[in-house]
């Protein structure tokens, strides 16, 4: 099972990158987007389902961000649009073998990750 996080980069306040996650070696998995900023834990951002049908999001990025995925392709994608300073943080793609039993999923409701991606939002 492999995750590959990419996408990340520099990006000034308002401003919107998209990350990507492609996904090897699992199926029906559900999936979501983590992020860890320096000196804090890391936090749940936003996740979906297997099938793409439902979507769920921290309090802290609804509206702003839109999670993705292509299961012809295998890859997640996470739009993030109105970024802000403190959106920076290296964002972590996470799959998980089974459906997710809650909304608000925490790091050990996952099975695999990405090695991360880096995200800066400058003022």
């Amino acid at each position: 099972v492999q995750l590959q996080a990419s996408g990340g980069g520099v990006v000034q306040a308002g401003g919107s990158v998209t990350l990507s996650c492609d996904v090897s070696g699992l199926n029906n998995w559900d999936i979501g987007w983590f992020r860890q900023a320096p000196g804090k834990e890391r936090e749940f951002v936003s996740s979906i389902t297997s099938t793409g049908d439902y979507a769920y999001y921290a309090d802290s990025v609804k509206g702003r961000f839109t999670i993705s995925r292509d299961n012809v392709r295998n890859t997640l994608h996470l739009q993030m649009n109105s970024l802000k300073p403190g959106d920076t943080a290296v964002y972590y793609c996470a799959a998980a073998l089974g459906a997710l039993a809650t909304t608000r999923p925490t790091t050990s409701d996952f099975d695999y990750w990405g090695q991360g991606t880096q995200v800066t939002v400058s003022s």
